[in-house]
């Protein structure tokens, strides 16, 4: 059986359901594979990122941000209780229904916009042709004029600690303890690892994260990412930066296992033993049974698709989007270049601006950022002049309870043009829109200086941290002088 389509997409997750959906609003007949399979075996759209990455891990990370308040905050307010207890099961069962929400959500989207949704495998065959093999099932071949490899990514798997799924878990797995591990174990300190030991910390786990760099998120402003350690470590995160881990060894039996990992760290050898151990250093595309290099499509040499501009692959016909391209592994991005993709191949002028990307890691304090850091604009070679303002004066976070990290603008002298925006702080991430708004905009610090902000309101810190540029803060001590 051959069925014909105008747009084929193959994976269902941020990448590839928004480009089939807005394919179809352009008139395409469209078609969308997925194969993912959630652990009880039932199958679902939204690839990791609704299924076991942002939308499972925020919850987590809500409710144990809830259980850290009540600890630590509501006594604050004049709230007092004796009787609170984490209940994991109804805690675990509560993201596994957010998550489903949205993925039955997508289903209604194709519905609305027409979209044949396949749960089943895509492979490749060549000359327009796309073979779907249902979860259960019989073949089928599909032809379109438009194939979209839109595949995704999957947690690097290290051989020094191989992932088994119960002792050494990747990001998905460690979403899924039913129990609270007294000690844990996070290889990578980037925005997964600093997460996830943030909600198992919370819950009272005695995390240790090892970080083979020898600095705290460098993609991040220096001054940020240098507060926003000191307030993770002052929460119970021991995040032991120039920790080269050599290997890990699963030791017991059952009931109980640990994990003995041995790394490097100041010259020394040293060894820690730990409940459990999640493997957080990257991800890698997912283009394993495919056969998109068997048919001629290009990878590059970290096994990337490789694309031009406009998502175009070498082989005609072919493009790729999202995660397996490479470039930031984000799904705003990866939604971005989907629609992008769609409108293009309905003759519109669309692209993807990758110098105003949002980034967030959802801590609390947030970090947030876009654009260039302070270190990034100099050693581009923009004369820079940077502006700072801390939440602390803030009357909104005063209120809340949560008075943290600083927000700092990195704009060009000679045009006075922002470069970049890079924050620490309650909520930041909410704040970030308008630093990209910014961005697209080319707003400069003038523009922003200009612009009123509601009071009392976390984005007045925002304000007062772009008037602290030009030595113009009202709130906030000002460390460049008027001229």
């Amino acid at each position: 059986m051959t069925d014909q389509y105008d747009v084929v997409v193959v994976g269902g997750g941020p990448a590839g359901y928004p480009t089939a959906i807005r394919a179809a609003q352009l008139g395409f007949k469209t078609a969308c594979i997925d194969a993912w399979i959630n652990k009880d075996n039932t199958p679902a759209f939204g690839g990791t990122c609704l299924n076991a990455g942002c939308i499972p891990s925020k919850a987590l990370l809500e409710s144990s941000e809830l259980w850290h308040r009540m600890q630590h905050e509501i006594g604050a307010h004049g709230i007092s209780g004796s009787d609170f207890k984490v209940d994991l099961d109804k805690m675990q069962a509560r993201k596994t229904a957010v998550s489903r929400q949205l993925t039955g959500g997508i289903k209604q989207l194709f519905a609305a916009n027409k979209v044949t949704g396949l749960e089943g495998f895509g492979k490749l065959l060549g000359d327009g042709k796309v073979e779907f093999t249902p979860h259960s099932g019989d073949k089928q071949v599909l032809t379109a004029k438009h194939i979209v490899i839109a595949t995704g990514s999957s947690p690097v798997n290290l051989k020094i600690t191989p992932f088994d799924d119960e002792t050494i878990v990747d990001s998905w797995g460690a979403l899924d303890f039913t129990e609270v591990p007294k000690t844990l174990g996070i290889i990578g300190a980037g925005v997964i690892g600093v997460e996830l030991g943030s909600v198992w910390s919370r819950l009272g786990s005695k995390t240790v994260i090892l970080e083979a760099m020898p600095s705290f998120l460098p993609m991040v402003d220096a001054a940020i990412s240098k507060e926003a350690l000191r307030h993770f470590t002052k929460q119970g995160l021991d995040i032991r930066l120039g920790a080269k881990v050599a290997g890990a060894k699963v030791k017991g039996g059952k009931g109980g296992k640990t994990v003995e990992v041995e790394y490097e760290m100041g010259g020394e050898t040293k060894k820690e033993t730990f409940d459990k151990l999640i493997v957080a250093v990257g991800r890698r595309p997912n283009t394993d049974g495919l056969n998109a290099k068997e048919i001629g499509v290009a990878f590059d040499e970290r096994g990337f698709v490789k694309v031009d501009a406009n998502y175009k692959t070498n082989v005609p016909g072919v493009y790729a989007v999202g995660d397996v391209i490479g470039g930031a592994m984000l799904a705003h991005k990866a939604i971005e270049e989907g629609v992008a993709l769609a409108e293009q191949l309905h003759g519109e002028h669309t692209q993807v601006n990758y110098d105003a990307v949002p980034s967030v890691i959802y801590t609390m304090p947030e970090v947030a950022w876009t654009g260039l850091s302070e270190e990034q604009a100099k050693a581009k070679g923009f004369d820079v002049k940077v502006g700072t303002a801390p939440f602390a004066a803030n009357g909104r976070a005063k209120a809340m309870e949560q008075p943290v990290g600083t927000i700092k603008i990195i704009a060009d002298k000679k045009t006075d043009r922002v470069l970049g925006v890079h924050m620490v702080g309650p909520y930041v991430s909410e704040l970030l829109a308008e630093a990209v708004l910014g961005l697209e905009f080319a707003a400069t610090v003038e523009d922003y200086a200009l612009t009123m902000h509601g009071h009392p309101s976390l984005a007045e810190t925002f304000h007062e941290a772009v008037l602290s540029v030009d030595g113009r803060a009202i709130h906030a001590v000002n460390k460049v002088k008027k001229s």
